[in-house]
């Protein structure tokens, strides 16, 4: 990739910059129930997009961002507003709806929201965020987009914050995914070890956001003393990505090394941290935020285009990282599990409010005990539970990648069907008040032994800190188009 590569095709017919307007900073503006004034805030991405940054990215909650961009969109076609010479702005957003069943009217319902806020007939990219893989409405939703994207109402699909195991299952199954946007800066290189691998491998691109981790890997902020008070959720949310790699020390080893890099280019701290994500293989753009009407810094980020880090470059990064830790789990996770690396902190108790996939039952004359089912058609016919608490016991019945009414999850894909089952269990036990971390034993069953490595590392993924008792078996042949079944047990509390 040369310096000065601009622009790239992440698929026929949609071209974009790369480096991405994001809009996410529109939510924090009018957080005090201030309401930015669209005709002006078009007025500014009319500038972006006049200085060749004429890709924006949104989502349906932040604040008026789409309706921005709308405004935009509308003026930018009528020639009122400035746009690029050679093409057509490009406008991406997200569809972030809670968990729950997803028809296909709740999925065409929440696109034509955003459709009507930005006056479109067509969003080029939609991409689709899931708080909890607990829940496997997320297949639905994801098919009902396909379905959406047959139609022509939108362009392409991609995903948010979804990390490596269940993007791997969603591409095995067939959901034609574009591109996954998640975290990715040098205070979180997650995204550079099994997501960018298994990207390279199954074409999908990545689209970086928080590349300078909320404006913390600045000039500003060289030489400076830890702050105290921070005033903006972005800050707020990157200061914690700060402190779990190591604190303010290792931010300051990091911003002593840019400075040296940067001063050899002629360029900004900024641009040196961007530039570094920018040239990670599996990348195709980085998301830079904007405050519209209050900073720009579009000059600034014309000179990403105007260099390239080197080998010498690259490993005075590293040397100056050697000490820091690395940010825990997989790309999303600060979303889902502890620690909660968001602007608002432990997002436990959201989740806990999020409904329960299954419905727990009490067992009639049997005090102390509930089930569980799961709406198999084989429940009622074998007379058994999807799974039963006896006290403070959970058992959960034999699990495969079976999806509603009979679908199979990712048939012969081991790894994608175990990721899938210990959703379900998780699920499960979470239904008759349970947690992950109560389950104590589980027994994996496979087809063929020779597939005992992708089984055993999903499930190393996900049990690898709570560390149940395990049994692996190879069987003759399961019942069904399965690769692996799994049961489990737990103990609350």
């Amino acid at each position: 990739m040369a310096a000065d590569d601009r622009r790239i095709a992440l698929a026929p017919g949609l071209e974009i910059c790369r480096v991405v307007t994001g809009l996410w900073q529109v939510a924090d503006m009018e957080r005090h129930g201030r309401v930015l004034d669209p005709d002006r805030s078009a007025q500014e991405l009319a500038a972006y997009a006049a200085a060749g940054f004429d890709t924006f990215d949104m989502a349906d909650h932040y604040g008026s961002a789409e309706i921005i961009a709308g405004r935009y969109l509308e003026r930018a076609r009528d020639g009122v507003l400035a746009r690029r010479p050679a093409g057509a702005p490009r406008a991406f957003t997200k569809w972030c709806p809670p968990p729950g069943p997803m028809m296909a009217d709740v999925v065409r319902d929440g696109i034509g929201r955003s459709l009507t806020r930005m006056g479109l007939e067509r969003i080029d990219l939609m991409q689709f965020h899931w708080w909890m893989f607990q829940h496997p409405a997320y297949i639905d939703a994801l098919e009902q987009l396909v379905r959406l994207r047959q139609e022509g109402v939108i362009g392409e699909i991609g995903v948010t914050n979804f990390d490596t195991d269940h993007l791997r299952l969603i591409v095995k199954h067939g959901i034609p995914v574009l591109s996954n946007q998640v975290s990715f800066s040098l205070l979180d290189r997650r995204a550079a070890g099994a997501m960018s691998a298994f990207c390279l491998r199954n074409g999908v691109w990545l689209l970086a956001y928080g590349t300078l981790a909320g404006g913390f890997l600045a000039d500003k902020w060289h030489g400076q003393p830890e702050p105290s008070e921070i005033a903006d959720w972005s800050k707020s949310k990157y200061k914690r990505f700060i402190d779990v790699i190591g604190g303010w020390t290792i931010l300051q080893t990091l911003l002593q090394a840019l400075d040296v890099i940067a001063r050899r280019h002629g360029v900004s701290i900024s641009n040196v941290a961007t530039r570094w994500v920018m040239q990670q293989p599996a990348v195709a753009a980085v998301i830079v935020g904007a405050r519209l009407g209050e900073s720009e810094h579009r000059a600034d980020n014309q000179r990403l285009f105007e260099f390239k880090l080197d080998s010498a470059d690259m490993a005075r990064i590293e040397e100056a990282l050697a000490a820091a830790q690395p940010v825990p789990g997989d790309c999303g996770d600060e979303y889902r599990k502890p620690p909660f690396l968001t602007a608002s902190g432990d997002l436990s108790h959201h989740l806990a409010s999020l409904p329960k996939v299954y419905e727990a039952r009490p067992v009639p004359g049997r005090p102390g005990r509930m089930t569980i089912d799961s709406g198999s058609v084989w429940e009622p016919i074998a007379g058994y539970s999807r799974a039963v608490r006896v006290g403070d016991r959970i058992l959960v019945s034999g699990t495969t990648a079976t999806h509603g009414s009979g679908t199979v999850i990712c048939p012969g894909d081991v790894g994608a069907q175990t990721t899938y089952i210990l959703d379900k269990i998780v699920a499960s036990v979470e239904a008759l008040g349970g947690r992950a971390d109560d389950i104590v034993r589980t027994r994996v069953y496979l087809n063929d032994a020779a597939e005992w490595e992708p089984a055993a590392r999903a499930h190393g993924r996900y049990f690898g800190a709570i560390r149940p008792a395990n049994t692996m078996l190879a069987i003759r042949e399961l019942i069904g188009d399965y690769a692996v079944e799994i049961e489990a047990e737990a103990v609350v509390g």
